[in-house]
């Protein structure tokens, strides 16, 4: 929804023009080497097959030679495409952070190679998800010295966010301050970067207080307003904000009033959110998609299917064409009602009207079927979703693997973790745990045995818990190779979870060390 739409635009990535890439090249003209050319543009032929090479490197890698000799080894070439690509592979999998960095700083330091801002940014994400904090400010110190413009918002909103969520309000602003130092232009965008990741991993009370406290020393603008509007579930605390709004002069836009809409319908107070509708189009702002989909939702609370459903066909005579999140909306109030015959036939709806149902829409009827205990339909609804090529999300995935480990359907929890594995959807560790407790309940250490090589093999680490129980199941059936085998692959992974822990901890106290600075 409009609610969590992103206010950053993404920063460019290409370091040289054209022209500079020509008069590069003319200078080299006696001996043109295509790789020459190739080393500073991106590669747009990076295919998936190299993407799994390079990232099984990072991830099997045990130092930072065999690293460098496996990457010499492939003949790859590591061009800003790959790289990125490589980067949002390790984040979406929970790759080794370290590994991750060893890789970094080896292309980084490749002459007249530069990474992309992108690349840092994801590189900064992956450091502080893991709590590395103090190689967060040593990579941002880095990015200062090469070149300061790749310090962008959406890096500052990046590392506030990972900060955000184990730190304290206090020690969130003190690192915003720190950048300072590090951004070329530390304002009103920087700003709204720490309101905005108060608003999402904070609380509203929070990013209202820190609005209050820095507000005359960076002048708040529109997206200021609309992120903090976007937040509140308090109806009087948005009218609030949005007289201040008028107050300082800052002309509401669509997403302030689809703000104040949606706030209205989220606490059933269908009769102002109709209001601003009818004020919105006195401005000659006419209501969009996302304005419309705030009122289904809205309508579903208090009860209205069928007028929700009317809505869709409402805004077809305002040439406003419903999407798949406004046909979700309508969705989730019948699946709600319980008339899931509804529910379906907007789906059927959906796919006449040439839009895809997608992996939320199919979690409204996972949620339905998992609560009345259907396995029947989950799995029909399943197999219907992988034939459109629809791949599930982590929330389908625990649905299911839930509802199989309930009714104790070995075939079915194996089919999707096969599935999972070969397509590289969902999160294997929330996945694998509750399968390795279905297996190992059914004695099916053979399957067990080989789900978690699968695992392995994608860089991912099984649980702590999940390796204890198989253990004592081997050793119980005299499997001491395999035992061997599994415990090696789990020691690869590094130090145990009470060590990262400690490290942690320490990783806490250097965020505001100022000699990073």
């Amino acid at each position: 929804m409009f609610l969590r739409r992103s206010l950053f635009q993404s920063p460019p990535t290409k370091r040289y023009d054209l022209s500079t890439l020509n008069l590069i090249f003319t200078s080299n003209s006696r001996n043109p080497n295509p790789l020459f050319f190739r080393f500073f543009c991106s590669d747009n032929s990076v295919n998936d097959e190299d993407v799994d090479t390079i990232y099984r490197i990072i991830s099997s890698s045990e130092s930072t030679q065999n690293l460098k000799e496996s990457l010499k080894m492939s003949q790859i070439f590591l061009s800003n495409d790959l790289i990125d690509r490589v980067l949002k592979r390790v984040r979406f999998s929970h790759g080794n952070p370290l590994q991750a960095l060893e890789f970094f700083n080896y292309t980084g330091k490749r002459k007249g190679f530069y990474h992309t801002s992108l690349s840092y940014d994801t590189m900064l994400y992956i450091l502080g998800r893991n709590r590395k904090f103090g190689i967060v400010w040593e990579v941002l110190i880095e990015m200062r010295k090469k070149d300061r413009s790749l310090i962008t918002p959406r890096t500052v909103q990046i590392v506030l966010g990972r900060i955000a969520k184990v730190c304290s309000v206090r020690q969130t602003v003190e690192s915003f301050k720190r950048f300072r130092k590090l951004v070329i232009e530390f304002d009103t965008t920087c700003y709204n970067a720490l309101l905005r990741t108060l608003c999402q991993e904070k609380s509203m009370s929070d990013a209202r207080n820190v609005y209050h406290s820095l507000k005359h020393e960076f002048k708040p603008n529109l997206q200021t307003f609309n992120i903090l509007l976007s937040g509140w579930k308090s109806a009087e605390e948005a009218e609030g904000f949005f007289e201040e709004m008028m107050e300082m002069a800052v002309e509401p836009d669509i997403v302030s009033y689809n703000c104040l809409v949606d706030v209205y319908c989220k606490g059933r107070e269908m009769d102002k959110a109709n209001k601003v509708v009818e004020k919105m189009r006195g401005k000659e702002i006419l209501p969009d998609v996302f304005t419309y989909t705030s009122i289904i939702g809205g309508l579903g609370l208090i009860g209205q299917p069928d007028k929700a459903r009317d809505v869709l066909k409402e805004m077809k005579e305002y040439g406003c064409y419903p999407d798949a999140a406004a046909y979700n909306a309508a969705i989730r109030n019948f699946c709600i009602s319980k008339r899931l015959g509804d529910a379906y036939n907007l789906m059927d709806e959906m796919v006449q009207k040439g839009l895809n149902p997608n992996a939320t829409t199919y979690n409204l009827f996972f949620r339905c079927f998992y609560w009345s205990n259907d396995l029947t339909s989950s799995w029909s609804l399943y197999r219907r979703m992988m034939g459109t090529g629809c791949l599930p999300n982590t929330q389908s995935c625990m649905f299911l693997i839930k509802l199989f480990k309930k009714q104790e359907k070995v075939e079915m929890a194996l089919c999707l973790w096969t599935d999972m594995v070969e397509k590289g959807f969902g999160s294997y560790i929330l996945v694998s745990d509750v399968l390795f407790d279905l297996l190992c309940d059914t004695g099916k250490l053979e399957e067990a045995n080989k789900c978690f090589l699968q695992m392995v093999e994608k860089g991912q680490k099984p649980s702590n818990v999940s390796f204890r129980r198989i253990k004592v199941l081997m050793e119980l059936a005299n499997r001491h190779g395999d035992l061997r085998n599994l415990s090696e692959k789990m020691a690869a992974f590094g130090p145990s979870v009470q060590v990262c822990e400690r490290e942690e901890r320490l990783e806490k106290t250097t965020i505001y060390d100022p000699s990073y600075c």
